[in-house]
């Protein structure tokens, strides 16, 4: 079993009618059971939670930490930011959806403003599939298309990803690396562009599907884990005693 938990600030959905319509139970609720299989054991957390439901044992019983933030990105503990940080060096997956850009903790992993252009005026975005032998990009055509969403545009302020899985065009004409993975530590680190909370996004079965396949991809291995600092040697150093 992979133990998941997804994380949104859940903001939008109680303050805006209409956010709450197409999200009744949230965002976060919608990617729970959007992705939910046999092999996945999911959990949600919020931000209004005590420790935004991010406490120890939680994260300590985290493969993959999924997080979705928009309006409240500075209302997130820096103590919270930190263990999450973490958890991903010692191996924790994590998975950033759309405005999650901006979140402190994807800020504090890229070391950059992470800023972009943006526009919401429900263009249509086509995601382009750039690398098809990526286990994030398995069970998808060419491309697949979101009929409205916000545009993310270049150029984005990030480091150069270590793989580039997805390339959106928008019909303004803007394009945008919407698929980006990285390592941190132990851990892998995947940013998902599409997911403004106006639309029904990730009501969409590709989106849904690369996040879960993305979930598959990030969850620790549990292989050798390193050790630090002041070390013996292996072997016997020639010419001191």
């Amino acid at each position: 079993m992979i133990r998941v938990t997804v994380w949104n600030e859940n903001v939008h959905e109680k303050v805006n009618e209409k956010i709450a319509g197409i999200y009744p139970k949230g965002i976060h609720g919608a990617i729970a059971d959007g992705i939910a299989s046999e092999e996945l054991q999911i959990r949600t957390a919020t931000l209004e939670q005590p420790e935004h439901g991010l406490t120890e044992d939680v994260l300590n019983d985290t493969d993959v930490l999924i997080w979705w933030g928009h309006r409240a990105h500075k209302d997130v503990s820096d103590e919270i930011v930190n263990r999450v940080h973490d958890r991903v060096l010692k191996g924790m997956g994590l998975i950033v959806l759309h405005s999650g850009h901006f979140s402190k903790i994807f800020k504090k992993l890229m070391g950059t403003s992470c800023d972009l252009k943006w526009r919401e005026q429900g263009d249509k975005e086509r995601i382009w599939v750039v690398d098809p032998a990526h286990p994030i990009a398995e069970g998808l055509g060419q491309y697949f298309e979101i009929e409205h969403e916000e545009m993310y545009g270049e150029h984005f302020d990030i480091p150069a990803p270590d793989e580039l899985v997805f390339i959106s065009w928008f019909e303004g004409g803007e394009v945008f690396r919407s698929g980006c993975t990285y390592h941190r530590g132990n851990g892998k680190v995947f940013y998902f562009r599409p997911g403004h909370e106006t639309y029904p996004t990730y009501y969409n079965k590709d989106v849904l599907r690369v996040i879960g396949n993305a979930v598959r991809w990030a969850a620790p291995r549990h292989g050798v884990r390193h050790t630090y600092g002041n070390a013996k040697p292996l072997e016997p150093i020639k010419g001191q005693a």
